[in-house]
């Protein structure tokens, strides 16, 4: 069965809803996954049903949670219940960029471009402060602006012109966001059709991320002490984690590799042994095999303990010296 297919949609909800059952520490960002993939088998309904769920109790984040179910509902023909909940949304000010960008990416995919624009100058309003530096949700979110003020034909202002300056992309904002670049697509001269495909794949790293929806693509962080007790108590593993300084390394390296790939929502998650050999023993797998390795990293992200790569500058390093981010692992 292909992994993009319907069933194995609602066969993924049920398997993230068992795991939220023995989780139940974990069961907000489980839950949001399993409706995740019921939207993407076609099942809205049910969808709804989960975010419901957790918005009968006391979610750690009802703005984000709203803004998906907005989303979902206007989706198979609830558009004044969706209306309604992102009017509410922009009322209450979430300090978190990703509703914002939820909320007025569900507007913008439905033609309502000038009211997807003014939800994300609110949001910006509330979420740039001048000189500071971003998080990567806040830059998302004014790429995202970009893109709808492009299609509106409007000038630049500065918050464009910040966003064009965020944009690491190899392809400039003003050429992936325009319009009319779509009409290439029925050319049959080959320059333009690779110019499109560069765009396109320049576009990955920009349009529509949903940092909220797709766990982060996450990487496996040994802390020095518990990589030592890894390598004692299972040597065959020496061949992935030569030294801890290679593992430090090969950690950045890969991110920023996928980063430059067009990789959003990058994370971090930390790894212990004895979690290691319950997953271990959850597979029915011994914890010596390397192959296991990538699948706890999906299932620690999954279950929302991964840490938002990268850090601003002046953050703490995600490797634990307690230095700036910029000064150390960050360093150019």
């Amino acid at each position: 069965m292909r992994p993009d297919t319907p069933a194995a949609h609602t066969a993924e909800a049920e398997r993230l809803l068992r795991t939220a059952a023995q989780y139940p520490g974990d069961r907000e960002p489980l839950l949001l996954q399993a409706a995740a993939h019921l939207e993407l088998a076609d099942d809205r309904p049910g969808a709804t049903a989960l975010y419901d769920d957790l918005l009968a109790g006391d979610p750690a984040d009802p703005h984000l949670i709203r803004a998906l179910k907005a989303s979902n509902l206007w989706e198979y023909g609830h558009e004044a219940e969706a209306r309604a909940i992102i009017e509410g949304l922009r009322r209450s000010r979430p300090e978190d960029a990703a509703p914002w960008r939820i909320a007025a990416e569900t507007l913008e995919a439905h033609d309502e471009l000038e009211a997807a624009e003014r939800t994300l100058a609110e949001a910006a309003a509330l979420l740039v402060t001048p000189g500071a530096e971003l998080p990567h949700a806040t830059r998302s979110l004014l790429a995202a602006r970009h893109r709808v003020r492009r299609m509106l034909a409007r000038d630049h202002d500065d918050w464009d012109a910040l966003a064009d300056r965020l944009h690491t992309g190899t392809v400039p904002l003003d050429e992936l966001h325009d319009p009319k670049r779509l009409w290439s697509l029925g050319s049959s001269d080959p320059t333009e059709l690779q110019a499109e495909i560069a765009r396109l794949r320049s576009e990955l790293g920009t349009y529509r991320t949903a940092l909220s929806r797709p766990f982060p693509v996450a990487v496996l962080h040994w802390p020095e002490r518990e990589l030592t007790e890894l390598l004692t108590a299972y040597p065959e593993l020496e061949t992935e984690y030569p030294t801890y300084r290679a593992h430090l390394t090969d950690i950045e390296a890969s991110l920023r590799e996928l980063a430059a790939a067009g990789t959003p929502n990058l994370g971090i998650v930390r790894a212990t042994v004895p979690s290691y050999e319950a997953f271990a023993a959850s597979e029915s797998t011994h914890p010596s095999q390397a192959a296991l390795l990538p699948q706890y990293a999906t299932t620690l992200a999954a279950r929302a303990r991964a840490t938002p790569w990268p850090p601003l500058r002046t953050d703490t390093c995600w490797c634990g010296t307690g230095r700036a981010y910029g000064e150390c692992h960050g360093a150019e």
